[in-house]
């Protein structure tokens, strides 16, 4: 599983520029696999398993980072872009990043903290102000190598680092994609469906489509969430914490969850010994707020991993919440497979 994680992270995918991502994962899949691609992008794979299921199960992860687009060249070269999905206006300045398919390098710049006077050398500077220097002298040199429209991402390596931890791009929701190509190549008891998702990251955009094309009675969201147990934080604000394992939610700002399948992640958890965690803050979303409402309505959990840093180019996870993670959704499947 480490090893799909750091290809995946490796790749580069904004939302609505998921090709190489879904390219990959197809080039891993086996002759028990069979898949499509919908209208929207999204990759759905079917795997057959040794019994067919009393009830349809969906696992889904999406293949989207968050990231940045090229909005105007200047005159001088220099590139104004804008955010695609959250990201924060601290985790970009003085970023390196890559432009493009051909992966031009360039450098996420801003008036240098010198030049600036009063309230503007106190506060984070807007991303309308910052620009991407790629080197170019002139907007004839920058249009050689770029384009209007041209996606940016984070340059970041996937480093192993302390104990079990590991630092990379795109954990969101790259994990939850390594955990189902894990799946897919062993045994299943029963059958399976396997959603990997396309514009997470803009407002859940892939996930109606899947739904209303799979039409599955049961959900498992495979997703990463914040982690904030960092330094000057308290543990009641921590939301969640490395080396606790998964972390299930019982409400974010898109889904309350299902009350019964929220204390029976718990049970499973403690059937298996598996570590497991509540994701305690009401905060952000991800598409089991799409899912759990599309077609008749769907009973829908999210698995998420712990991510410190998320949204940016440096996040970090701890191999044994991964672990968790997969044995969680594993067994949670199987429960669901067979209810």
């Amino acid at each position: 599983m480490l090893d799909y994680l750091k290809d995946l992270c490796l790749l580069n995918g904004i939302s609505g520029d998921e090709e190489d991502i879904r390219k990959y994962i197809i080039s891993e899949l086996d002759e028990k696999c069979t898949y499509n691609t919908d209208n929207m992008g999204n990759l759905i794979v079917f795997r057959k398993g040794s019994k067919a299921t009393k009830n349809k199960v969906m696992l889904s992860a999406h293949m989207d980072e968050v990231g940045f687009i090229v909005t105007y060249i200047c005159d001088n070269g220099y590139l104004r872009f804008t955010n695609v999905g959250g990201v924060d206006s601290k985790v970009i300045c003085g970023r390196s990043v890559s432009v493009g398919k051909k992966g031009i390098a360039g450098v996420v710049g801003n008036k240098a903290v010198h030049l600036t006077e009063g309230d503007e050398s106190k506060s984070v500077p807007e991303i309308s102000k910052m620009y991407i220097d790629i080197g170019a002298k002139s907007k004839e040199d920058a249009e050689k190598f770029v384009s209007v429209g041209d996606a940016v991402y984070f340059n970041s390596d996937f480093v192993s680092f302390g104990k079990d931890k590991i630092k990379a791009k795109a954990i969101d929701d790259r994990f939850g994609c390594a955990v189902m190509l894990k799946m897919l190549h062993e045994d299943l008891e029963y059958d399976a469906y396997f959603a990997f998702l396309v514009q997470e990251e803009v407002g859940c955009r892939g996930a109606g489509a899947a739904v209303f094309g799979i039409r599955p009675d049961y959900a498992i969201v495979l997703e990463a969430t914040t982690a904030s147990d960092i330094a000057g934080v308290s543990d009641e604000d921590s939301v969640c914490k490395q080396g606790k394992g998964a972390v299930v939610s019982f409400m974010d700002r898109s889904t309350v969850y299902n009350r019964t399948m929220f204390k029976n992640a718990f049970a499973a958890a403690k059937k298996y010994g598996i570590d497991i965690q509540p994701k305690t803050t009401v905060a952000g979303g991800n598409d089991a707020g799409v899912i759990h409402k599309s077609c008749e309505g769907v009973n829908t959990i999210a698995v998420s991993l712990p991510c410190r840093y998320i949204h940016s180019g440096t996040s970090v996870a701890d191999v044994k919440d991964m672990k968790s993670c997969y044995e969680l959704a594993k067994a949670l499947f199987t429960e669901y497979a067979d209810a």
